[in-house]
């Protein structure tokens, strides 16, 4: 299972490889987000377009994973650049029809490999219409903004519901990449992420983006040997993947009731997003 870092610094890009981190982000989203997201404590990039180019040359055989804004009058000149200054995968977010799908295939032209990033309730409903679309590489579930449009209250609830288990049921059909959400530090967060990790091992997840709790102390404490606490961090994950992937079939389930579980009850005490929060 590979790990994404999302950072526009060439040189933490390169440390994050060397720590076995096999994908990096470029997130150049910025239409809209900060309208849908601002003040969710969610990450709002402010990458730009000639961040790709540095990154690129630091880790250059590493995927490199460029997200593009959702499609606009300049998405083709978009693409273009990204693809030029190296990226090898393109991340289309926040679309919600075929079409849209379509279309960031057409301008790729099999560039680059082609993500589609599954946020809406539009992209939901049609999945099985553009999923299968020839050129188009990869299926990921975005829960932040998914479970928002979905009208939940915590963002794994599209796990317990069965919505990402259907995702990842076509995509396997399909025999295309999937991945889903961010996960936190083995034993931190919400939904804690030794519990997100055999999920996404049970989902036959292909890979997860690494939320900031894997860095924060680069970002808050710099004189702080944050390098070693991220190694070790990164390593205990992919420890854990190992061990949880000799699970028997019954463990395996054991594991998902708990945390269908632990997803309500964390639930249970959020409040309820505003209504058309995420339209």
């Amino acid at each position: 299972m590979d790990f994404i870092q999302i950072t526009n610094d060439p040189d933490f890009a390169a440390f994050a490889t060397e720590c076995g981190v096999a994908r990096l982000m470029v997130d150049l989203e910025r239409n809209g987000k900060v309208e849908r997201q601002g003040g969710l404590g969610t990450f709002i990039s402010d990458h730009r377009p000639e961040d790709v180019a540095p990154v690129r040359q630091a880790v250059q055989l590493a995927t490199l994973i460029v997200r593009i804004n959702p499609l606009h009058a300049g998405s083709a000149g978009e693409i273009d650049q990204a693809v030029a200054a190296g990226a090898s995968h393109l991340m289309l977010p926040m679309f919600r029809r075929p079409a849209e799908v379509a279309e960031f295939v057409a301008l790729t032209r099999g560039r680059a490999a082609t993500i589609a990033l599954l946020e809406t309730r539009e992209a939901l409903d049609s999945v099985t219409q553009w999923a299968a679309l020839p050129g188009l590489d990869e299926l990921y579930v975005g829960l932040n903004d998914l479970h928002r449009a979905l009208g939940m209250r915590f963002m794994f609830e599209p796990l317990a519901d069965g919505v990402v288990d259907r995702v990842a049921a076509l995509a396997k059909q399909l025999g295309k990449r999937f991945g889903f959400g961010g996960i936190a530090r083995l034993d931190e967060g919400l939904l804690p992420g030794r519990v997100v990790l055999g999920e996404h091992l049970r989902l036959g997840s292909s890979s997860v983006i690494l939320s900031r709790t894997f860095n924060r102390e680069r970002i808050e404490a710099p004189e702080s040997d944050w390098r070693a606490i991220y190694a070790r961090e990164v390593g205990l994950l992919r420890h854990a993947a190992t061990v949880l992937a000799q699970r028997d079939a019954a463990e395996v389930e054991n594991d998902r009731q708990l945390a269908i579980d632990l997803i309500r009850r964390v639930a249970l005490t959020l409040a309820a997003p505003a209504i058309g929060a995420a339209r």
